[in-house]
């Protein structure tokens, strides 16, 4: 019997250089201003672009890989999983479930599906790490399609951000909300919502009140020990400190800490947090 390809495929909102080696497709976006073009990608320098950005005065936005920039890695695959960024902030993953639906026409008998994160970051790195352990022990297509589905129902996204400025030059929070960000100390404390929006929760001055609103936050939301991914843009500092206040509550936590790429970076700004976890099942 033939054996089934099976083939995954994030958009780089999952920050896939942070996986080096892993044999994952990745479809690329972009950041783009009057003055620049950033391809995020392994190739691109984040803390120059953080640093470009931080002193760029116009007009900054995002563009979407396309329905064939997805469509061209998927390999041939008998099956493909696509897991893409929030459709509330992109249309990356409408441009997936369009490759999908013309690969699955132009090729009889194989399947793709479009899981929407309904977030970006650390949280798209726990759907696709639940994808490879369903993929390992052999459950088929359509049992995947129905175990991951339910699995994103325990995952959640939270965020703490030192500025908020791009995200408001795109429409993404309120430019009243943004402004707060930075002033004086005040960081802004949030999620990742059900309808996959930015959802601002609280405005703690100062880093140690925003981590310890973090902790607050994750137990609130059903965090109680699971896998946990906390990704930073260039704040080891703060990442390093909540793994150790997960760690001093939940000892046996397993969590990793990491770099976020361009699309997330542009979205977190430097300084910022995003925090990927499992709730309770």
């Amino acid at each position: 019997m033939k054996e089934v390809k099976r083939r995954i495929v994030v958009d780089s909102s999952a920050d896939p250089a942070a996986w080096a080696g892993e044999d994952i497709g990745r479809a690329t976006l972009k950041i783009i201003t009057a003055d620049k073009e950033y391809i995020d990608d392994a190739e691109l320098d984040v803390m120059a672009m953080v640093s470009d950005l931080a002193d760029y005065k116009g007009k900054s936005s995002t563009a979407c890989p396309g329905m064939d920039d997805w469509e061209s890695q998927f390999e041939d695959a008998d099956e493909v999983f696509c897991v893409a960024i929030t459709s509330g902030l992109s249309g990356s993953c409408n441009a997936a479930r369009n490759a999908c639906l013309n690969y699955e026409a132009h090729h009889l008998g194989r399947k793709a599906m479009v899981v929407d994160s309904l977030s970006a970051g650390p949280e798209l790195r726990l759907i696709v790490e639940k994808l490879r352990e369903l993929i390992a022990v052999g459950k088929t297509f359509d049992e995947i399609k129905t175990e991951i589905v339910e699995y994103q129902k325990h995952t959640g996204l939270l965020f703490m951000l030192e500025s908020m400025r791009n995200l408001a030059n795109n429409g993404r929070v309120s430019p009243l909300v943004a402004k707060l960000a930075g002033v004086l100390g005040i960081r802004v404390v949030g999620k990742a919502s059900d309808q996959g929006t930015l959802e601002p929760l609280e405005k703690p001055r100062g880093a140690q009140k925003a981590l310890a609103a973090l902790m607050t936050r994750l137990k609130e939301l059903g965090y109680g020990g699971g896998k946990i991914h906390i990704a930073h843009c260039f704040n080891s500092t703060a990442a390093k400190e909540l793994k150790n206040r997960i760690l001093a509550v939940f000892p046996d936590a397993p969590i990793e800490i990491y770099r976020l790429g361009g699309l997330c970076s542009f979205y977190a700004e430097k300084g910022g947090l995003l925090v990927g976890f499992e709730k309770k099942i």
